[in-house]
């Protein structure tokens, strides 16, 4: 192989592509950052996210790479965007208002319902401990596994199923995360949450105002804070 054309395998195998200059694949890779440092000071830090944690996962978390490539260049956009099979990804800043809400600590175990394009479970799996994300959407599921395992994200599992029935094998989580919208609270999941757990839930219908709820687990029953209206994909699957 002459050296020329080895050249080139090597900036293929590297997503630079031949013909790319190192200087240039760095200008460009900076960019990116750029992008993702101005969305959190200005759509994040410049509302009230304030959790430092949550705003260093956040800057962390290439989110460009869990968009699909047609709306890449939005990815860091003040906005929700669509992922296919009618999902989409959540805007960054209700996930990261519904992140810093859970308050996530280092050693906890979350569960995420809805995976979507797998940004949000990055964005958990950078904070805690474990992270368990269920997706009914076989083709989306498929896809996240692929782009987690490939960025290293080694502490979270995706699970192609029903988000109802939540995932019983890991409870009780410190942590849920739900990223549909259901009718009401789905009992399976309230009963795999710890108790003094905390779950982050947007409930009702698609053609009404949802409310994004958090949900504390108690000793006998539960509490419960409504916070922002917002308006989610309906969670499908119910038993």
């Amino acid at each position: 192989m002459t050296r020329h054309l080895w050249f080139c395998v090597v900036l293929v195998i590297s997503g630079l592509g031949c013909g790319v200059s190192g200087t240039e694949a760095q200008r460009n890779a900076r960019d990116w950052d750029a992008e993702r440092r101005r969305m959190v000071d200005e759509q994040l830090r410049a509302r009230d996210i304030r959790s430092p944690r949550v705003l260093d996962a956040i800057r962390t978390v290439p989110r460009h790479l869990f968009v699909p490539e047609p709306q890449r260049d939005e990815a860091y956009a003040d906005s929700p965007l669509p992922i296919g099979h009618d999902q989409t990804i959540s805007q960054p800043y209700i996930v990261a208002f519904m992140t810093q809400a859970l308050d996530i600590a280092p050693g906890d175990r979350v569960l995420e319902i809805g995976t979507g394009s797998g940004y949000q479970a990055a964005v958990l799996g950078a904070l805690a401990k474990e992270v368990y994300t269920i997706e009914i959407v076989p083709p989306l599921a498929e896809r996240a596994r692929e782009t987690l395992s490939g960025l290293g994200y080694r502490n979270v599992q995706v699970r192609t199923g029903n988000g109802y029935l939540g995932w019983s094998e890991h409870a009780p989580y410190d942590r849920i995360m739900v990223t549909a919208a259901p009718d009401e609270v789905p009992p399976a999941l309230v009963q795999q949450l710890k108790i003094g757990g905390l779950m982050a839930i947007p409930v009702g219908a698609v053609t009404e105002t949802q409310q994004l709820r958090i949900l504390r687990r108690t000793a006998s029953g539960t509490e419960i804070l409504d916070t922002l209206p917002v308006r989610f994909v309906p969670m499908t699957g119910k038993p």
